[in-house]
Order: C-alpha cells, then structure tokens, then sequence
C-alpha cells in the first residue's frame, strides 16, 4: 500500500522562505542593481507556486479520495454508489462526495476542500449528529441531514448524507391545509328575538343572514347546511379556517349589522385540529358552549391546544326559560337529598354576592334538612358586614374556615360551588377535589379553565348576578313555607345590587323579578343599603385610590401599595366610582399582594373589561372583571393593563373597516 504524501502546505512556505532568503542573499551579492525589484519578483514567484501547488494537490487529493487510482478502493465501493447524496468532511472542509449530491446540489469537482459554510450554509454538524437530523433549505429543496462523527487526531472526521423531502413536506403541508375543520353557527337568543316578528320580517331577517354565511362559507372550499331553526353546520378545510381567524371573524359584525335594532348576534363554535371529522364535530359543539357560556356574539376555537376566542364586544340577548329554572332547582334539591353533607363556597375574597348566593343555597339545604356549612375566610372577605349580621342573628354555625369545613368532606359529600366558575378562583381547591361530587351556580362567562367535572350545572351568563339565580331556584324548592329568612332575602338583594351597580347596569326583565320576589320575603331596602356603609378608613383609602387614576384611552388606571385587609373593601368600590367620572368608559385598579397585583376591573358596558382582564390571564363579566398578576412590580402590572387596552381598542377600530369593506 502506497504511503500518503507527507508535504503540507506549511512545509512547502518554510521551504519557499528559506530559498526566497538565498535568493534574495546571492541577487544583493552579484547584482546589486536588481534590488528594488526584488521583493515583487519573488512574490510573484511565490504566488505562482502556490496556486499551482494547491491545483496540484487538489487534484491528487480528489483522485485519492474518490478511488480513481485505486480499483479497489472501499471509499469507493462504499459511498460513491450510494443514492442519497453523502459528503464526506475534516472538520469544516469538504473532502470528498459522491456522484448523487454533485447532481442534487449542483456542484462541481471545484468544490473540493472548500469550506461547509460556503458550500452547505445553515449545516450544523452538532444537530445533524441528532438522531432527528437537521432540517436545510437547500437549491430550492428540503433536505433533511443526518450526520456521523469519528473523533480522534487534530481534526474531526464526519460523513453526511440527505434526505430529499421535499415532496414530502409538500405532501404534509398540503394534507395540514386540507384537513376538515367544523364550525357550528347558533343565532343568540333565537325565540326571544323572532318571537314577535311577523312572518314576513322574520323571512327578510334570515334571508339576509343566510347570505351572509353563504358568502363567508362559499368563499372557501366547504358546504354549509341547516339542521334546525337558527343552527347551522359547516364543513370547512383548514386552510380557510385559518383565514377566517386571521380576519377574525368579521361575519359577526356583518350579522350584528343585519338588524341592531333586534340585537340579532350569531355564536360560532370551530372545531379545529381533530384526528376525524366526528371529533372535529364535537369539538365545535364544546366550542359553541363555551362561546354561548360567554353571553354568545363571538367565536370559541377549540383546538387540542385548548380554546382561542374572537369577538365578545356585544352584550349578547337574555335567554332563560323558566322551565331550565325549574329543571335545574328539582335537580339540585335531588342531589342535596343524595348527599350526606353539603359545602358550599364561593371564589377567595368573597363578595356580598357570593356570599348573599351562598346563604340561598344553604337555605336550599335547610329546605332539604340535609347538614350544610359554608367555607369562607372571614378574614379575607369583602362582605363583612353581612357576615356579622347573620351571625348576630344567631347563625354563627353557617360559617366555617376552609381548613375546618376541610373536615366535613368526604366522597358523599356534596360541594356547591357559587358565583364562580374557575378552579383556580374557589376559596378552597381542597374542597373542590376531595369532596364526591360538585354543582356549579355561576353568571360569570365562561373561561377555558372552568370546573368540568359538575355534575350540576346551572350557568347563566345572562343572569345579573349569582343571587339573582339562587332566587330564581327558591321559587321552585319546598312548600310555600318554605321561604328564606328576612336576612337571608337581604343577603341575596345585596348580591344583586352589587352586581348590578344598584340595578344600573347588566340588568333585565327577570333580574326585576328576582328583586321583587326578595322583596316580598321581606327584605328591606334600607336595611340592604346598611350593608354597602364602609368605615371612614376605607372611604379614605377609596379617596386616594380615585385622586390617583392616570386616564389611558378613556380608561382610568389606578396603581398603588397594599392596603390593610380590613380595607380592601376600597378596591371594588374605587373602581366602581371611576365610572362616574366624565370620559370614563372602564376602570382598572391594580394593588399589590403578595408580591403580585390585583387588579378589579369595572365598566358601563361600552368596554368589555372581560376580554381585557382575559389577555392578562384573568376573566370574569362583560362588565365587572379582574386579573392576578404574580411576581410582577406596579410599573410592570400599568405596562400590562396599558397593553391589554391598546390590544382591545385596535380590535374595536377594526371592525367598523372590515365591516365597510365587507359592504363594498
């Protein structure tokens, strides 16, 4: 076996420069005239050299390499034949490869000995080394590498081959953008909003609303189909669905314009991702619950991911039927009696009306002689007062610590969950996960991370408030004596009055009804007011709170220290009288706890301070919401509010243009 050359470049310059000094020595000597030009001339010397030594090296190198001069090179039996293109590199100098990446890559003999980063720009040996490869977009195709390394001596030696997948992606890509999406179209409130119409009105109302979801759906590849009054079904691919949401949607503005004076809005529920077109079709179904358990006029995506929502500006059409009221209140009584004991709880820092709600519902249990307690932290609510009336009263026994009621739950145990509908918000999760079954009564809208295991649901999102629904549910449990106390009515028209900033806003026809019913079990609206009184301490703090507010694109934003908790009243209550001020259209007010912030978030109804809160990872009502920002400084929380505000008036500022050029 013949040896290697053993001449390096780096021998061949030392030789170069030694014989360059005694030619430069012997010219100095004999012909001293010749001396300026003797340093361009033995540079050109040099040069020349050079470039005809690396040719010449190149060359053996090549046809060493590739087995040219030996016949039976295993180089060459090896690789050279192999149909993926392979290359072969020392370090980052290319070496040797075969016939297949010469075509593939388009490259020629030239390239030898040149550098990866020129003739393979991107290629990372370390990831290729991977057992996942590497992915390059090379000479218009996709390659996919795969890298070998052998260590050992000054240099690394590796060898590479690809895998052309182009097509393939291709393939895969055009199979993701065909996939079939469902998307489920449900009109709002659809028998209180074409219940009184003339035949002939309600005949123009759908017509125009059929055009529009057949030019929305007829724009795409899909099919569309009605299947029963005011629900429609669509099959779309994805590549559409995707558009769609890119465009967010803007069929909901389009159906809102149709007839505004009939508040005529559309739910939609996507299913998107799903392995079958079955379970693409659930998922709609799941998504279109959610959006109509967020007061409906909006769009719910559910994807495997979870849910993406669009929309949610309007303030969607009541719907409830007396009949669902009834259902739910003999399916409630039913569970209470099946259970051995019963705790009830609301979300941590209660309010009057969770605990107002809470008191109705262990009234329920009373009605049911089934034992209840309700878990609350006394020393974290900011519905004292009611608290200390009702234990005043003699019904010290309603109320327990979380911890203590801990005690009382076992799997026959019943845990109702009221004015809240996250697990992440209950006063106690303990509670929630230890007791055997769970039934939810809540008016807030709907969030992605909601309680799914109930086994009793009563949410209304058009409900003014949860003690509005739990009197609703007392109309229907028990004999005719069996009726709350005049206390217990006072603590459900104080949950009401809250919510519905004493019946000025998010108010409608039942939630009068719901009132006046309180009112003839007794309650007392001057009693009821009693309940809102704050100390001087806490209309001090409301004072500062309020001298404070910045207005940011008519919201007023509030940022400061923590309060004592005997004062955290002032929070809710500062944000509430922010509204009455001039411009004002919503309020956020941020105060530190617990090395977070807590921001109470309230509005008119003009802004939907839900979908803001919710792009801070909070949620709650259209019109009274709130986040909680962990380890996060006041500056920092302002960045966020300011953000999440910005992010909610550029979707607003959007619609009306879309809608313009939508109708051109």
């Amino acid at each position: 076996m013949k040896r290697k050359p053993i001449l390096t470049m780096e021998v061949l310059m030392v030789g170069l420069l030694v014989l360059g000094i005694i030619l430069t020595i012997w010219i100095a000597v004999l012909m001293p005239s010749w001396w300026a030009v003797l340093p361009f001339l033995l540079w050109a010397v040099a040069l020349g050299i050079c470039l005809w030594f690396g040719y010449a090296l190149r060359e053996v190198l090549a046809r060493w390499l590739t087995g040219s001069v030996f016949d039976t090179s295993k180089v060459k039996f090896s690789l050279e034949k192999m149909s993926a293109p392979t290359i072969l590199l020392s370090g980052k100098t290319v070496l040797w490869y075969n016939t297949a990446f010469r075509q593939e890559m388009d490259c020629g003999e030239e390239r030898l000995l040149c550098s990866t980063t020129k003739l393979l720009p991107g290629l990372n040996l370390r990831e290729a080394a991977l057992p996942d490869g590497q992915v390059l977009h090379l000479s218009d195709k996709v390659w996919h590498a795969y890298a070998a390394a052998v260590t050992g001596g000054a240099e690394t030696m590796s060898i590479v081959y690809f895998s052309d997948e182009t097509v393939l992606r291709k393939t895969a890509k055009e199979h993701q953008a065909s996939r079939p999406g469902c998307i489920v179209f449900a009109i709002d409130g659809y028998n209180d909003v074409f219940g009184d119409m003339l035949d002939s009105e309600r005949a123009g109302i759908l017509e125009s609303l059929n055009k529009v979801l057949e030019n929305t759906i007829g724009g795409t590849t899909g099919f569309l189909r009605r299947f029963s009054s005011g629900r429609y079904l669509a099959v779309v691919e994805e590549r559409h669905l995707q558009k769609l949401a890119e465009e967010r949607y803007v069929l909901l503005d389009e159906v809102r314009a149709i007839a505004p004076e009939r508040n005529l809005s559309l739910s939609v529920g996507v299913g998107r991702g799903a392995a079958t077109l079955h379970e693409a079709q659930e998922m709609a179904e799941q998504a279109l619950d959610m959006a109509q358990g967020r007061g409906g006029d909006q769009v719910a995506e559910k994807t495997p991911d979870g849910f993406t929502f669009y929309g949610g500006i309007g303030h969607g059409v009541e719907k409830r039927s007396r009949v669902k009221s009834r259902l739910v209140a003999r399916a409630l009584e039913d569970l209470i009696k099946q259970a051995e004991s019963v705790v009830i709880m609301g979300h941590r820092m209660t309010d009057l009306d969770a605990i107002g709600s809470a008191e109705g519902v262990l009234r329920i249990c009373k009605i049911c002689k089934v034992p209840a307690v309700i878990a609350v932290r006394q020393k974290e609510t900011l519905a004292g007062a009611l608290i200390d009336a009702f234990i005043a009263s003699g019904c010290e026994g309603d109320f327990l610590e979380p911890e203590d009621a801990l005690q009382w739950v076992n799997k026959k145990t019943l845990c109702i969950v009221v004015d809240t509908y996250l697990t992440h918000l209950v006063e106690s999760p303990e509670i929630l996960k230890k007791a055997g079954s769970v039934a939810v009564i809540d008016h807030h809208r709907k969030n992605d991370n909601y309680i799914k295991d109930a086994v009793l649901v009563c949410h209304e999102p058009y409900a003014s408030s949860a003690s509005e629904l739990v009197a609703e549910l007392l109309a229907y449990v028990g004999e005719k004596e069996d009726k709350p106390t005049k206390l217990e009515a006072e603590g459900l028209l104080a949950g009401i009055m809250l919510d519905t900033h004493d019946f000025s806003l998010h108010t409608g026809v039942r939630t009068f009804e719901a009132a006046a019913s309180l009112r003839r079990y007794g309650a007392e609206t001057e009693r009821v007011r009693a309940l809102f009184n704050v100390s001087k301490e806490e209309y001090l703090a409301k004072c500062e709170l309020v001298e404070t507010a910045q207005i940011y694109k008519g919201c007023a934003i509030v940022l400061h220290k923590a309060f004592a908790p005997q004062i955290q009243v002032a929070v809710p209550q500062a944000a509430n009288d922010l509204l009455t001020i001039e411009g004002v259209t919503a309020s956020f007010v941020g105060v530190e706890k617990n090395g977070g912030v807590n921001i109470s978030a309230r509005s008119m109804g003009q802004v939907n301070v839900q979908v803001v809160m919710e792009a801070l990872g909070g949620g709650g009502h259209q019109t009274m919401a709130g986040a909680q920002l962990q380890d996060i400084t006041l500056e920092q929380a302002g960045n966020r509010i300011r953000a999440a505000i910005d992010l909610y008036r550029a979707a607003q500022s959007q619609t009306p243009k879309k809608l313009a050029d939508t109708c051109v």
